[in-house]
């Protein structure tokens, strides 16, 4: 691949942005795998369950109406979910308290039963996230989507950041970047795709020293319509 020097996609991103003070006050900075593994079960659930009702609706109805959905569901404890009849789904579902939609309600399930079954597997969810290789971020995204409901897309690794995951993101801009440098061709969930823009993502880390959230970012804020 030709790719650029991270420092050129840096300096544009800081004169885009102001300088480099005001770039750097907009960066995420990611947890440690202490803290990853740490984070209870719960919490991560509560969250991917966010980001699936947000997909395609507005954020901020969602958020609004988050403390409904953090009582109806238990504070999104697993135990007391996994012990959940499919009647008592089908009325949670129909419940005026939140946004219904049956299928999004029942990813819930889904979900929980993933997290649950990584717990049996790996002490717990959050360690078999803390633990995962980043060199194969994207092998994590893999792992939501094909044992989780609903968590393909940007979903998943927008639910990663969120909880403090260091893993970069296919937004719109970052996207239209990778493209422009063939490091995507054709669909961008593919497997070739994918493993090109890990190739990539390493290769800017030993350039930079820096997170993948923070690379991610600076590529984001250096193209696109987001210029101050």
């Amino acid at each position: 691949m030709n790719l650029e020097h991270f420092d050129a996609i840096y300096q544009r991103a800081a004169e885009r942005k102001g300088g480099e003070a005001q770039l750097e006050a907009m960066l995420s900075t990611p947890l440690s795998k202490e803290a990853l593994a740490a984070i209870p079960d719960d919490r991560w659930l509560s969250a991917f369950s966010m980001k699936v009702f947000q997909s395609g609706m507005s954020w901020k109805v969602v958020r609004n109406k988050w403390s409904n959905f953090e009582e109806l569901f238990f504070g999104f404890k697993i135990g007391p979910l996994l012990m959940l009849s499919d009647e008592q789904w089908e009325a949670k579902s129909t419940d005026k308290r939140i946004i219904r939609h049956h299928s999004k309600v029942m990813s819930i399930a889904a979900n929980a039963q993933m997290i649950y079954e990584a717990g049996i597997a790996h002490g717990s969810f959050a360690t078999t996230v803390a633990n995962w290789s980043s060199d194969d971020i994207t092998g994590l995204w893999l792992y939501l989507k094909k044992h989780g409901q609903r968590l393909g897309g940007n979903t998943g690794p927008y639910s990663l950041r969120q909880m403090g995951v260091d893993t970069f993101i296919l937004s719109g801009d970052v996207e239209a970047y990778l493209r422009s440098y063939k490091i995507i061709e054709g669909g961008k969930d593919t497997k070739r795709s994918l493993a090109q823009c890990n190739q990539a993502f390493a290769h800017w880390q030993q350039q930079s020293g820096r997170s993948l959230t923070h690379i991610s970012q600076i590529i984001a804020f250096s193209c696109g319509d987001n210029r101050l």
